[in-house]
């Protein structure tokens, strides 16, 4: 265990893009656990499109940041959080947390599956996408799926999960022709298209010409106004985010057909993932068995070394990343 405790801290209130400015690192001692509480070193730290909006007013400045993390409890002084074992807790963008057992979730031992996966794919990431899919949309068999923000983390989740879910037609946007290629010949989608290269309602309709059911929006803007109009009778629009505005408050709002709600009776709903943390256990159930027979991959791009954090979450905002973007401990 190292002697100095790292920890990332907000400097001041972005206007569009952040840039390393807004962040700086500062040192401290190790801190010790008081009682009741345990040390825990931190080995995978999560970057989250959400961290952009909280940068905007809910992260204190010149206090450490906050995010999903997995380490391991170095020392105890709590019989709940035994030395040794691996939590998820929520105090991130630190190499070293103190934390009580009511702020951590014990991981649970699946043989095969890698420690990455519990932030990704079996973490919040994949949880969005499970709950987008099962719960909000209420997927059917069969039902054509279109993804903005593909080649994200809940975006590559949301396409494996919609094709194990027994989806029609699996349709995707991303940034890139790189990443495009990456979704359909890794990823499992059956189609994709690059949205900066014509208008996204001409591109949704060439990839499908008889519409879509289901839309899980990472997105917003353009897409979200594409996607009604390309879906079915019936069909849903799962609102996950808005990445597309996070950086420029001052674009104009979406534009759709309004009528085209009420006339197919469309639904459109959000949600936000933290009012369905009972679901955890049921993903599990259901993606843990096809981790482990291959049949589903965790889409990851893993940074390395905690003082690459900024970086990591910067190409994450900037669209670097294919799959979840992690960091790992050195």
């Amino acid at each position: 265990m190292t002697e100095i405790a790292l920890t990332v801290q907000q400097t001041a209130r972005p206007t569009g893009f952040p840039t390393a400015d807004h962040f700086r690192f500062a040192e401290s001692p190790v801190p010790e656990p008081a009682p009741g509480t345990a040390l825990v070193e931190n080995l995978y730290w999560s970057v989250d499109p959400y961290h952009r909006e909280m940068m905007d007013g809910d992260f204190a400045l010149h206090a450490p940041l906050e995010g999903r993390t997995l380490g391991r409890v170095l020392a105890s002084r709590t019989p709940d959080l035994p030395e040794g074992e691996v939590v998820f807790h929520r105090q991130g963008w630190r190499t070293h947390s103190v934390v009580r057992p009511e702020e951590v979730r014990r991981l649970p031992h699946h043989p095969g599956v890698p420690l990455s996966a519990y932030l990704s794919v079996l973490g919040g990431t994949g949880l969005t996408a499970y709950v987008a899919l099962t719960r909000v949309a209420r997927l059917r068999e069969g039902e054509d799926v279109f993804v903005s923000g593909a080649a994200g983390g809940v975006g590559t989740a949301a396409g494996r999960f919609a094709r194990l879910l027994g989806a029609g037609r699996v349709i995707g946007s991303a940034g890139s022709p790189a990443k495009v290629a990456y979704l359909t010949e890794q990823a499992g989608y059956d189609s994709a298209f690059d949205y900066r290269t014509a208008p996204v309602a001409d591109l949704l309709a060439e990839a499908a010409p008889t519409g879509i059911d289901v839309f899980v929006d990472n997105v917003g803007g353009d897409q979200l106004g594409a996607a009604i109009g390309a879906l079915r009778e019936r069909g849903r629009v799962v609102r996950v985010g808005t990445i597309s505005q996070y950086n420029t408050p001052d674009a104009p709002p979406v534009v759709f057909d309004h009528a085209a709600v009420v006339e197919k009776s469309l639904r459109i709903e959000g949600f936000l993932v933290s009012g369905h943390r009972d679901a955890q256990d049921e993903l599990y159930d259901f993606a843990v068995p096809h981790l482990r027979s291959g049949a589903l991959t965790a889409d990851e791009t893993v940074v390395d070394g905690f003082e690459r954090i900024v970086e990591a979450f910067l190409l994450m905002l900037r669209g670097g990343n294919t799959g979840k973007i992690l960091v790992r401990a050195a």
